[in-house]
């Protein structure tokens, strides 16, 4: 699939301006006939996004569109005086973590790149999940770091980056969020965002993670249909925003997360996490392969394990295929 360019671009530019238009009027703008005007409207809607049709009215977008442009993303970086980052915006790729990690792996990513997009079409989730991702409506989020105390030291990195998407959201939106053990940020226990870490290195030499970040803005009913948990986005509490200025936050509280956790690890941390913890206290359900494990949820620890009292007794547990689902009372 393309991203929208010529008559296909203009026409999302006109739908764009949050008013009715009709397909005659945009056919005349640009020299072609209403059925072309319907073809690449249908192709738009294709791509995921919610256009709908009123009879005497015409066209229009359910909500405007931010779309991500690398100048003001960088302006916007500028301004927050960040520095050492180098952006790229991609219209349409199969995943940005996928992509990071292709250039990793081939000795041509620059240490403290961003790369964002605003489609993918083979997004990644965790646990070979699916990643819902349609066209300009959310932010798919790739950072490369190196680390170079090798992949061990990389273990709680997940807890450090859920601090820093908290940070952005209360910075910008002043919306308090919680976080989900290992990887997940919810608002009253709908998913608004999930943070995918991927690593490529060696056990004690330099260690090169892809840090994937995924941040439902304005999610369209018909992907929506796709996803099987409760789910929110952002619109829903911060109205219309700039995912350019979003980018920009982002990046530098990741950054100081990054910086932080390099020097003390997760020591200055895990409490702030534990603090705004979405399970804290609660009866929860641990899985691991075919092992369950069931218990009061105590939080994380120094090293980001998660600690469960089970039987009286408190338990840490972690590693790559842990999941952590509420109990069911039923």
């Amino acid at each position: 699939m393309k991203a929208p360019d010529g008559n296909k671009l203009a026409i999302l530019q006109a739908l764009n301006k949050g008013e009715f238009i009709s397909g005659q009027a945009m056919g005349e703008q640009l020299g072609i006939s209403r059925a072309a005007v319907a073809k690449h409207i249908t192709s738009l809607q294709e791509m995921g996004l919610d256009i709908y049709k009123v009879n005497g009215k015409g066209y229009r977008l359910s909500r405007p569109l931010s779309l991500l442009k690398q100048t003001d993303i960088e302006l916007a970086y500028e301004q927050l005086d960040g520095s050492g980052c180098h952006f790229e915006v991609q219209p349409i790729i199969d995943s940005t973590n996928s992509e990071l990690m292709r250039r990793v792996q081939s000795a041509e990513a620059s240490n403290n790149s961003v790369l964002v997009a605003e489609m993918q079409q083979k997004g990644k989730g965790r646990r070979g999940r699916t990643w819902q991702s349609p066209f300009a409506a959310n932010l798919y989020y790739s950072y490369y770091w190196r680390l170079d105390d090798g992949m061990h030291a990389a273990m709680g990195l997940s807890i450090a980056v859920g601090l820093a998407v908290y940070d952005s959201l209360k910075a910008l939106y002043d919306l308090e969020v919680q976080l989900k053990w290992p990887n997940d940020v919810l608002v009253d226990g709908r998913k608004l965002a999930g943070v995918l870490v991927e690593l490529d290195g060696t056990a004690e030499g330099p260690c090169h993670l892809v840090i994937g970040i995924g941040l439902n803005i304005a999610m369209p009913q018909a992907a929506a249909e796709h996803i099987d948990q409760p789910w929110c986005d952002l619109n829903e509490f911060a109205g219309e925003l700039d995912k350019n200025q979003l980018v920009a936050v982002l990046t530098c509280f990741l950054q100081k997360r990054l910086a932080q956790y390099r020097q003390t690890g997760l020591q200055g941390m895990y409490q702030q996490w534990n603090r705004v913890h979405a399970f804290s206290g609660q009866c929860v359900e641990l899985s691991s392969g075919t092992n369950t494990w069931r218990g009061i949820c105590e939080g994380i620890d120094e090293q980001g394990a998660v600690v469960l009292r089970v039987d009286g007794q408190s338990k840490r547990y972690f590693g790559g295929e842990i999941s952590l689902r509420v109990k069911s009372t039923g």
